[in-house]
């Protein structure tokens, strides 16, 4: 048997309709899942659902209850059980030094990044119950979770949280059956973090020495990810998080000079990410 063949598995992405929850979606659709996106653009669902007539491309913002309480009766209706759930959506949305941020845009970030993932975990338990034993959640998280970051502190906080939901969760689940886990990407090129707003042009000259495997990511590298940790292959894996991230984190401060040496000493030759003084 293929560990990661998903026929007759049903599988949720949020946020499926663009960058890494697209790319997920894909993934599963073509590994013969049963695939819903929970997607709050209207243009993106149509995309989706011209793609992938079989799947689901349903209307939910999932900072909204009613829109989760609603999206997981459809699904009950529908399928009658998950067997996969990838919690994706998320958002910087503000970067700024900490204390510049109002309690508004705070709480947006809380928000978008953690309050959504309790949220939709919660009301989805039961579907996934359902399907247990051998469901599982996936959540994609960042290497922020990690590691300091200026400038984005609310959105590190919250990715950090994340982490620890899974951990408490992982233990409330298991006597179900229901495993849960996280992936944390490094900076992955997509609409919502495109690489031409992240890196300034005259920074690019040497981007392939700044992450030791020579390249930023691609959502195909996280639904590879989501792929294992739902799969049979990843059974007695739970609570845990995967670094997607092509070796920054084991990098810590060590990147590569021009010439290919390396180095802990900053190689500085430009602003990176422009944030207003």
């Amino acid at each position: 048997m293929n560990p990661l063949d998903y026929s007759g598995k049903t599988v949720l992405v949020t946020g499926g309709g663009r960058g890494i929850g697209r790319a997920c979606a894909e993934a599963f659709a073509a590994a013969g899942a049963t695939v819903a996106i929970a997607e709050v653009s209207e243009e993106l669902r149509a995309d989706f659902a011209a793609a992938y007539p079989d799947a689901l491309a349903l209307r939910c913002d999932v900072t909204k209850s009613a829109d989760v309480a609603a999206l997981a009766a459809t699904l009950k209706e529908r399928f009658g059980k998950l067997d996969v759930l990838v919690n994706n959506v998320g958002d910087f949305l503000h970067a700024k030094p900490f204390e510049t941020m109002s309690d508004a845009e705070i709480d947006g970030i809380v928000e978008i990044n953690f309050g959504q993932v309790m949220r939709v975990t919660r009301a989805m338990l039961p579907l996934l119950r359902a399907a247990a034993p051998g469901s599982s959640i996936v959540s994609v998280t960042s290497i922020e979770a990690f590691r300091g970051i200026p400038n984005c502190a609310v959105y590190g906080a919250c990715k950090a949280a994340v982490t620890a939901l899974s951990k408490c969760l992982a233990l409330e689940l298991a006597p179900d059956g229901i495993r849960i886990n996280d992936i944390a990407p490094e900076t992955t090129d997509t609409p919502q973090v495109a690489l031409d707003y992240m890196i300034p042009p005259e920074n690019r000259a040497h981007m392939d020495k700044w992450i030791p495997l020579g390249r930023f990511g691609k959502p195909e590298d996280i639904a590879g990810a989501a792929l294992y940790l739902a799969s049979p292959l990843a059974s007695w894996v739970t609570g845990t998080t995967i670094h997607v991230d092509g070796g920054a984190l084991a990098a810590a401060g060590w990147t590569r000079t021009p010439e290919g040496q390396w180095t802990v000493v900053p190689l500085v030759s430009g602003n990176g990410l422009r944030i207003p003084a």
